[in-house]
């Protein structure tokens, strides 16, 4: 039996009760993992917050905590929705492994070739100004952005290849699939069935997933990532070709970041001054004529059409 297409209304609800239960979820673990550090050892939780690596247990507290308060709730949200709300697991996340593979490689070559654009993105994110009656708001952009770096920075301190691999799993590969589940996964496909319009869908996820990091200087790089995503998963009807370009770009990061601090490269991998005019415009050139060719491979076979409904 043909299944009815879903109305405005009712993508509208869906939306709603999505963002609940992730929302709802991500608070529910913070607080149980704040109030298990807490009984665990209260210093523990101020050396956390002032990131003072001195501290031993900082780092490992570090990896818990971004296990439990993010990777967990993450990927267990739109699961959740997907599989006991909706009771369609396979449409809203998108987990069929029914593609070529060679969309993998294309990927791949995506990813590899957008560091100028990505660069470039983020040279003009940096060049932002704020009003100066939204100087308070700057302010809290900056501080954001500082904090992050912070924890970033106390994450990625690799003094052994077993660090590094670490990094690559957490970083890279736990957080590309929970990231890609509940943006790409869930919140796409429902923007999806709410505008009928995939360019719509895939660069507002993009932009609240970019939004989401918190991280106001890099937010035009990361919406590009973001749409990048978006539209792997549209073409193939797939999450995984998304997944494996989230982790390309991640574990790429954790490789170079390792390399550099133990001497193996000299490049310094957040230097934002390497690339040419022409090389941005190459880059720009060859990532929209890869998508084309993604495109063309992945056939529509799985992305035209989403329970009957025609996209544009």
């Amino acid at each position: 039996m043909t299944k009815a297409p879903v109305n405005q209304t009712s993508a509208r609800r869906q939306f709603f009760y999505f963002l609940v239960i992730c929302a709802g979820l991500w608070v529910i673990m913070n607080v149980v993992a704040v109030i298990g550090l807490l009984v665990y050892d209260s210093q523990l939780v101020k050396d956390i917050a002032t990131v003072n690596t001195d501290n031993p247990k900082v780092i490992p507290a570090l990896y818990f905590l971004q296990l439990v308060t993010m990777t967990i709730p993450l990927f267990a949200g739109p699961v959740i929705f997907a599989a006991w709300v909706m009771r369609k697991p396979a449409e809203y996340l998108k987990t069929t492994w029914r593609f070529t593979p060679i969309l993998f490689v294309v990927v791949f070559f995506v990813m590899m070739v957008s560091s100028p654009l990505i660069e470039l993105l983020s040279n003009i994110n940096h060049q932002m100004v704020l009003p100066s009656w939204l100087k308070w708001l700057e302010d809290w952009m900056k501080q954001s952005e500082e904090n992050a770096k912070q924890l970033t920075t106390a994450l990625l301190q690799m003094n052994s290849l077993w660090d590094c691999i670490k990094n690559v799993l957490l970083v890279g590969l736990f957080t590309a699939i929970a990231e890609e589940f509940l943006f790409r996964g869930g919140m796409q496909t429902i923007l999806l069935k709410w505008t009928k319009n995939k360019h719509t869908a895939i660069w507002v996820t993009a932009a609240i997933f970019s939004a989401f990091h918190l991280e106001f200087y890099g937010f035009l790089p990361r919406m590009l990532l973001g749409a990048l995503f978006g539209y792997f998963v549209v073409y193939s009807g797939s999450i995984w070709p998304a997944v494996w370009g989230h982790f390309l770009n991640n574990g790429t990061a954790v490789v170079a970041t390792y390399l550099y601090q133990n001497k193996r490269i000299k490049l310094n991998p957040d230097d934002q001054h390497i690339f040419t005019f022409w090389q941005y415009a190459f880059s720009l050139i060859i990532i929209i004529i890869l998508l084309l060719v993604y495109k063309k491979i992945a056939g529509g076979k799985n992305s035209p059409e989403l329970n009957g409904e025609k996209l544009g």
